[in-house]
């Protein structure tokens, strides 16, 4: 098991000046909602991968002020006494809702919600953020090249390019989520069981005076795992051979087979058609080809259309740092307070009709049809109750003449509480578990909505009471 680290001071700075004046204006036991949503997906996908949940529950069961925290916060200046006071005894008491990791989201959903004292649901924002946008990019963009691989093995080999050490692990983590089998980081393996792969680099071979002694070398201190890099000088005039030798000369005699050989540069669809072929005329069609150096979801399935024979394919920096689009546009912002009891909802105005939240203390649901395919997600009043004994009517938020009624069809509420009064309430599934609902609930999607080409924009629709909310505070506000 890992060690846990406190982040309580991983956070902007100004949600310790609205905390202090939150406090310094009595404000200290007002209770308010919160929403955690995003406005678009990813490289113009249809959808997103959930992720990150666990890391929020360790970081919520860690949150605490040390003394050097206040002495910290003393020294800066700005904040009273009183409020530091209430900072060395800090004890958590909010309500936290999240979507389960692996569940497929789309925009302008509440994929995290946090009730309690406003100061301490305002504090958590930049780690809920953190924690959740980072593992979400990087679970759907996993998922993104597991689909282009038309279920050819992706492993995960980005730690070196990665954005710090976090970066590293658990970008492993959320790439498991979505999709891959493996990875290179060893650390991944012992804190979340992900299995942590690899055979040599180039410096192996460069280190003996010829790449068949390299070969030879490895293949006598692993012949039950024998994967052998064959693009070191070059692939067809010495790598390739000089790995049959080896095959024959060395694994044969030992009563073992060869598990694969790697190329790791130069014409990826020709030489692995080459290396395919003369793999099976010299009698070994089980020896798998893998296939690394810069590899993304564009690059894996021009690939797989050029008929490329690879088995499988290390994903290095392109998947661990997201590259082509590196940022989940993830956002938190105030849904209601709460008074005496009574429910204010919320709204921000913008100019950017987009940037418009929906208020509200809010819950999703998901709709399905009989034979168990997505038809629409549909944002709820927190306590609202979709009855699928019953039709039921949706319509788009925005063209509300585009409306349909739902005669046969299941409703699932897909947020699930995590945290209690500050209490853990929620045990996270093991995380081969994560990996597997994710396919199964990407299976629900149709096809237009998983294409990589325009997909389809899935229907994420307001209930007619929460419609009614919002429309009369656009109303008050005079929009």
């Amino acid at each position: 098991m890992q060690t846990r680290v406190n982040n309580t001071m991983l956070t902007d700075f100004y949600e310790l000046t609205m905390a202090n004046g939150y406090f310094e204006k009595g404000f200290l036991d007002t209770e308010a909602c919160f929403d955690m949503f995003f406005r678009s997906v990813p490289d113009g996908g249809g959808f997103a991968i959930m992720a990150g949940v666990e890391q929020l529950i360790e970081y919520i069961e860690n949150l605490r002020f040390e003394k050097e925290d206040i002495d910290y916060l003393r020294a800066k200046g700005g904040f009273s006494e009183e409020f530091l006071s209430y900072l060395a005894d800090f004890k958590f008491e909010c309500d936290i809702w999240a979507v389960p990791e692996g569940t497929p989201i789309f925009p302008g959903e509440p994929i995290i919600t946090v009730k309690g004292p406003i100061i301490q649901a305002q504090f958590i924002e930049t780690m809920v953020l953190l924690t959740i946008n980072h593992q979400s990019l990087i679970a759907t963009k996993a998922n993104r090249i597991c689909r282009a691989a038309k279920g050819r093995t992706i492993m995960e080999f980005g730690s070196r390019r990665a954005q710090g050490y976090d970066g590293a692990t658990l970008g492993a983590r959320a790439s498991f989520i979505g999709g891959s089998k493996a990875t290179a980081n060893v650390m991944a393996d012992r804190d979340y069981r992900i299995p942590a792969v690899g055979t040599m680099a180039h410096s192996w071979i460069m280190m003996f005076d010829s790449e068949y002694e390299a070969f030879k070398a490895y293949a006598e201190c692993y012949p039950d795992n024998c994967t052998l890099l064959i693009d070191t000088y070059n692939v067809l005039r010495s790598g390739l051979p000089n790995a049959l030798r080896t095959f024959r000369e060395v694994l044969e005699p030992m009563g073992h087979r060869p598990k694969g050989v790697r190329i790791d540069s130069g014409d990826l669809a020709y030489l692995s058609t080459e290396v395919r072929r003369v793999l099976d005329e010299e009698g070994y069609p089980d020896c798998k080809i893998v296939a690394s150096n810069a590899l993304d979801e564009y690059l894996i399935k021009d690939l797989l259309n050029q008929g490329a024979p690879i088995d499988i394919f290390g994903v290095g920096e392109r998947l661990i740092t997201s590259r082509s689009e590196p940022v989940f546009g993830g956002v938190y912002k105030l849904a209601a307070v709460f008074r005496d009891g009574v429910e204010y909802p919320k709204l921000k105005l913008s100019e950017n009709v987009g940037k418009i939240t929906t208020p509200a203390f809010k819950s999703l649901w998901r709709l399905y049809s009989k034979s168990g395919k997505a038809i629409a997600d549909v944002v709820t009043l927190h306590n609202e109750i979709i009855d699928d004994t019953k039709p039921y009517l949706i319509f788009d938020p925005h063209h509300t003449w585009k409306k349909k009624t739902l005669t046969s069809f299941v409703a699932r509420q897909l947020p699930v509480q995590i945290i209690s009064r500050g209490v853990k309430v929620y045990e996270s599934p093991k995380i081969e578990d994560i990996q597997s609902y994710c396919a199964e609930q990407i299976e629900t999607l149709w096809p237009e909505v998983t294409r990589f080409e325009n997909p389809h924009i899935y229907y994420v629709d307001l209930s007619q009471p929460l419609w009614d909310i919002k429309h009369r505070l656009l109303d008050e506000y005079g929009v």
